[in-house]
């Protein structure tokens, strides 16, 4: 089976600075890969070439088959392959239902599709009632029903990510790609969503994240992809890579704070 998605010997470069040298990978449909690196590694790079922001020195990108070398970001959505984005993204003097609306509409007027969005209201239908309901069974899906008429600027950071999240999945994505998406997060609204990526990933969404926790990257993923200075120097399932004498290394160099993440990765697949 071809992989949803494939990067093929990408490089980038900003004048004489290598951000990426020859990174290859592919993602298979249904999986959760992770994508991780100390900073500076490339993997923001990386999602920017992905989805469009961002034009490789070398190489090519494809999603389900199609090259994305050209495509503007909106039409690399259309084909499938949302994104969420480091900082939060919301329309902050906005409702947090508003929000959803705006992301709905605009999928809407593109495609005029929402199959998932069908499946989670339970019925197909068009107009601005069936867009209403498809905004509160994303809002109540993502945990945020309770908050839908609060201004988005005022939720707190992490639940700003959450509507990120609501936001990127109402273009109804075959793949959708999280950007540090518990950052913010305490522990137990990182736990909510570890499982809200899974119940994603139960919808038939594939997905490919960044993410500094590595506790929550060893237990969510199927496979980790690491980077370090822009180069790809592991993949493989999690148990493999917390083993991997180059990445301890890479992240033993990076000071105190990578020793701790590492070491908290170390703990969490022993507990």
């Amino acid at each position: 089976m071809s992989p949803i998605l494939s990067v093929a010997h990408v490089g980038v470069r900003f004048g004489g600075l290598v951000a990426i040298a020859d990174l290859h990978f592919d993602v298979a449909e249904g999986e959760i890969v992770s994508l991780i690196g100390p900073n500076g590694a490339g993997k923001t790079t990386a999602f920017n070439v992905m989805t469009g922001f961002l034009k490789p020195s070398q190489g090519e990108v494809r999603f389900r088959g199609t090259p994305l070398r050209g495509l503007a970001p909106h039409e690399i959505t259309r084909l499938g392959l949302a994104r969420t984005f480091q900082r939060t993204s919301v329309f902050p003097d906005d409702t947090v239902f508003d929000n959803v609306m705006i992301g709905l509409h605009r999928h809407a007027a593109g495609t005029g599709r929402a199959p998932l969005l069908d499946a989670l209201v339970g019925r197909a239908g068009a107009g601005e009632r069936a867009l209403r309901e498809r905004a509160v069974a994303l809002l109540d899906w993502v945990g945020l029903g309770a908050r839908a008429q609060e201004r988005a600027g005022a939720l707190a950071y992490g639940e700003q990510r959450l509507v990120g999240v609501a936001l990127a999945l109402a273009t109804e994505p075959a793949m959708l790609l999280l950007d540090e998406p518990v950052s913010g997060m305490n522990a137990s609204e990182t736990r909510v969503f570890v499982r809200l990526i899974r119940q994603i990933r139960e919808r038939g969404v594939t997905i490919l994240l960044v993410e500094h926790d590595m506790p929550m990257v060893m237990e969510v993923s199927d496979r980790i992809v690491v980077l370090n200075y822009g180069r790809l120097i592991a993949a493989g399932p999690p148990a493999a890579i917390r083993s991997d004498p180059a990445v301890i290394e890479a992240y033993l160099g990076q000071g105190s704070a990578a020793r701790r993440a590492a070491a908290e990765a170390r703990e969490a697949a022993d507990a």
